[in-house]
């Protein structure tokens, strides 16, 4: 039995126009990290410059810088949970549940760790997304049903996404010098622990 996961939507619906320049303004915020510059070079006035509007337009968008940052972590989610739910197997439908639970872990461990700094910068703005842990979460317990694994699914699915969190990861990765490979394979251990 499959059920559908609700993806995250951050914004109410927009009319055409605010959303082609809200896409456009991410779009901008995106090039600028993607051309080597990191997210310290994702300032209001450089997103401005780089869409081709003015300051004042991103600013009554996004409200702030750490607002910026939190629609572009929202933008990112999104893309990333339809591509659980939709898109090409092992992580989308299609695959086995342990290929697709362990794709999971795999993609989540990249995706955090690639924003780490785009988190920090988001601040409390974003903070501890309920719709974002509340996605995975039941992704997992859906996965975990389909292994037939018993017991109390939602806590063994939250203790499972737990070490994929960016302060986890980053205590693995900084402190503990653990390679992003030795920490999916760490991950993978844990996951046959709880499925048996």
């Amino acid at each position: 039995m499959t059920r559908e996961l609700p993806l995250l939507d951050a914004a109410p619906r927009e009319r055409r126009d605010a959303a082609r320049n809200r896409r456009a303004l991410l779009d901008a915020a995106v090039a600028l990290m993607r051309d080597g510059c990191g997210v310290e070079a994702i300032t209001m006035d450089a997103v401005a410059a780089h869409a081709g509007v003015g300051k004042g337009t991103v600013f009554r968008r996004f409200g702030s810088r750490e607002g910026l940052m939190a629609s572009l972590l929202d933008h990112r989610e999104a893309e990333w949970q339809a591509a659980v739910i939709s898109g090409p197997p092992p992580l989308g439908p299609g695959a086995e549940p342990m290929e697709r639970l362990l794709a999971f872990g795999r993609a989540r461990i990249r995706l955090h760790l690639e924003q780490g700094a785009l988190i920090e910068a988001a601040g409390r703005t974003w903070g501890e997304n309920h719709a974002v842990v509340g996605f995975a979460t039941m992704h997992v317990r859906l996965l975990l049903q389909q292994l037939g694994v018993r017991g109390n699914l939602p806590y063994l699915a939250t203790a499972l996404i737990a070490p994929l969190s960016l302060p986890f990861l980053r205590q693995q990765v900084e402190h503990l010098g653990m390679t992003e490979e030795q920490v999916h394979h760490a991950w993978t251990e844990l996951v046959h622990r709880v499925v048996g």
